[in-house]
């Protein structure tokens, strides 16, 4: 009888096994809460490893590369993409809170910490609510609900960046409380503006310094060193030179003969830019610059592809100049004077040309800046919308180059990613202004939420959840300070004054936005409504499959190497 007994436990046990696993060919399913459980440990691993970064008093990870030297960062999106797990399911979960961090990044270009963070307090809590036999269609359209309204909320409650002491504020918090990058980056907004172009490359010494090009600038230099005119400074100086625009290459002298004649006549300087000058051209271009009958210089056009041709229309445009293509039905040798461009200077190195004042129309110069703005938020690949931003800033004058220094690799790599959150941060404020920073905006778009009903009690609970989680950043923020988070926040809860908050770097409750602790709402807004997105998706999923372990193959493969190694064996008689 304790035989028969077993014998029935034992195909219960597998009958109950079935239902929350089946195998199909090579894919094994996973079922239910079991499914939810399995993402959930994905999703806990790598918002624990996240987290230890959020905060004044964060701390930094250290990642292991499969090439060059370890990595050390606080920054949270940088983190969660190296972490991958050997288990699927546990993977699957860390790869949607990863697309999360992503989704953050390229939004807002920081928040990546904080929407993790939030992505997993929801789907932790949704899984607790589904497991208790709740609807998750109505749990998604609760959240959906407390999430618009937050929104709402943070816009209400932004002020917008109007002065150099906020702009060092919001750099200073994101750069890891680092007030030399947060004044550096201020200094930087300052003098190009807004629409300018700031890029971060590594320097040559052991400080951070930033390089200044006024007009516009382009990464081609003089094709002979035969055009020098400061022999001494090895540059071509054009003062109020006439510009010629080629799109394809000048293979005679003849093509251009009409336009050297007129800058002769003129006696003014002429600067050609084309994909290339040939030999014979050339050669009479070098001749007739020796001899002192014509001030010229010609430069390759800068790019490649499409964006050649962008750029040297973006350059026409600032000059007053037409691009001579045959694109448009244009020839070089037919055309007249009238397609040239002037400028005030022009000053080309080896390695460069920058042209200053240019003369372009400026109603044609704010329509060319229009449409590559366009460019920019329509595009989906970065590479093409940094080439944009490249574009822009050339157009509207304004480009600083962040040159970073350091004593070695790792520190000069943690200093640029800190500088880029920075860049990041005071971009997203400078679009949709600030709010309290240290999580209290969130804990104060909480007390918003108690008008928001849902069409029934499932829908009450996705509201809830959206409570909960928003009291996550400022709870971790204060524990990885070393203060108890929780009751940091039932003290914050119970305040009406919306900047009243705690101050983790010096353990003091204070008024956040005097004391210069702010984020930008756009970053706060992206956190919250990428993070209630995904989790709420996570929540709904009900069976989960992926690639089955080839356990025979692997079994195979360790055999192979183990036999490879028996060779070996004669090796004995050496000792």
């Amino acid at each position: 009888s304790i035989s028969k007994t077993l014998f029935k436990k034992s195909i219960q046990k597998k009958a109950l096994f079935r239902l929350s696993q089946a195998y199909f060919g090579n894919k094994d399913i996973r079922f239910g809460t079991e499914a939810r459980r399995l993402m959930l440990k994905g999703a806990d691993d790598l918002a624990d490893t996240v987290q230890v970064t959020l905060g004044p008093r964060g701390r930094n990870v250290i990642i292991d590369q499969t090439f060059g030297n370890p990595k050390i960062t606080k920054d949270g999106v940088t983190v969660a993409k190296s972490i991958e797990f050997e288990n699927r399911y546990h993977n699957m979960g860390a790869s949607l809170v990863k697309q999360v961090a992503n989704q953050a990044n390229d939004k807002a270009g920081d928040g990546t910490t904080t929407a993790t963070v939030l992505a997993r307090a929801i789907y932790k809590e949704g899984c607790k609510s589904v497991a208790a036999g709740m609807n998750p269609m109505d749990l998604r359209k609760g959240i959906q609900l407390a999430v618009n309204s937050i929104s709402d909320h943070l816009k209400k409650i932004s002020t917008m960046v109007s002065d150099k002491e906020s702009i060092h504020s919001v750099a200073t918090i994101s750069a890891n409380n680092d007030a030399h990058i947060g004044g550096l980056i201020a200094s930087v907004f300052e003098k190009i503006g807004r629409e300018g172009t700031i890029t971060v490359q590594d320097g040559k010494t052991l400080d951070v310094e930033v390089e200044y090009v006024e007009g516009l600038r382009f990464d081609r230099g003089y094709i002979s060193p035969y055009f020098v005119t400061d022999q001494k400074n090895a540059k071509v100086e054009l003062e109020n030179p006439l510009i010629l625009l080629v799109d394809k290459k000048v293979s005679t002298i003849q093509s251009i003969l009409k336009h050297l004649e007129h800058a002769s006549q003129t006696q003014r300087p002429i600067l050609i830019i084309a994909e290339d000058v040939e030999s014979e051209p050339l050669a009479t271009l070098i001749i007739n610059k020796l001899r002192g009958g014509l001030r010229v210089c010609a430069v390759k056009s800068p790019g490649f592809g499409d964006n050649r041709k962008a750029t040297m229309q973006d350059i026409a445009i600032s000059t007053g100049s037409t691009l001579v293509s045959e694109d448009v039905g244009m020839n070089l040798e037919t055309t007249e004077p009238d397609v040239l461009g002037s400028a005030k200077k022009v000053i080309i190195t080896k390695d460069d040309t920058i042209i200053l004042g240019g003369q372009g129309d400026k109603k044609d110069i704010e329509e060319r800046i229009a449409i590559i703005k366009n460019e920019i938020e329509k595009t989906t690949s970065d590479y093409a919308k940094e080439k944009a931003q490249e574009r822009l800033g050339k157009l509207t004058g304004g480009v600083a180059v962040i040159k970073v220094g350091g004593s070695s690799e790792v520190e000069v790599s943690e200093l640029k990613d800190r500088i880029d959150d920075a860049l990041c941060a005071t971009r997203a404020a400078i679009d949709e202004g600030i709010v309290p920073g240290g999580g209290v905006a969130l804990l104060n778009a909480v007390k918003s939420l108690k008008s928001v009903k849902g069409e029934n009690f499932d829908q009450d609970i996705g509201i809830k959840i959206v409570r909960e989680a928003c009291k996550m950043p400022c709870k971790i923020i204060c524990s990885n300070a070393g203060y108890e988070g929780s009751v940091i926040v039932d003290k914050l809860m119970e305040q009406s004054e919306i900047n009243y908050g705690f101050d983790a770097s010096t353990g003091e409750f204070t008024d956040l936005v005097k004391r210069g602790i702010i984020d930008p709402t756009k970053v706060v807004r992206t956190a919250i409504i990428d993070s209630a997105g995904i989790a709420s998706l996570m929540i709904t999923t009900e069976a989960m499959v992926v690639e089955k372990k080839d356990e025979a193959a692997e079994a195979m493969k360790a055999s192979a190497g183990a036999g490879g190694m028996g060779g070996m064996g004669g090796m004995g008689g050496m000792f």
